[in-house]
């Protein structure tokens, strides 16, 4: 539904903090599903970890974020571009199921929960092989810049 070319309308993020590839298919004021490809060259494996390299937890959340922000300016019909931004604000009851590895592809699931004063609620899970890797409840604000 999304390449990375429209992602990037949506998503401020450049590489290497771009962390969706794919938005596969989309709700407005509902869900969103996307895809994060996860290569053997990313940048944080050298350093976690060389030899057993595990994709970031918080990375992990951050991808979640990432297609709950592409959500919710899709929703609202607004782009970075128009003076607005996402920034995480919180989140809880982070779960991890399972390490996401190289060659393994992350698929976001995101619903969106509320709105209130600007603070968007979302439910987010990851997979890979249709596996829960990961979950959590993230907040977002919507903010003029």
């Amino acid at each position: 539904m999304m390449d990375v070319k429209e992602i990037r309308e949506y998503l401020p993020h450049r590489y290497p903090f771009l962390l969706v590839d794919r938005v596969t298919e989309l709700v407005l004021g509902e869900s969103i599903t996307a895809i994060k490809n996860v290569s053997a060259n990313e940048p944080f494996f050298n350093g976690h970890f060389p030899d057993k390299p595990v994709m970031p937890g918080v990375l992990i959340i951050e991808a979640m974020a990432q297609a709950a922000g592409i959500l919710g300016f899709k929703t609202q019909n607004k782009k970075p571009s128009d003076g607005s931004i996402y920034l995480f604000v919180g989140v809880d009851n982070v779960r991890f199921k399972r390490q996401v590895v190289p060659g393994d592809q992350l698929e976001l699931k995101v619903d969106y929960v509320s709105d209130r004063r600007g603070i968007w609620k979302f439910q987010c899970s990851s997979f890979v092989d249709g596996k829960l890797a990961a979950s959590a409840s993230i907040l977002c604000a919507d903010k003029k810049v």
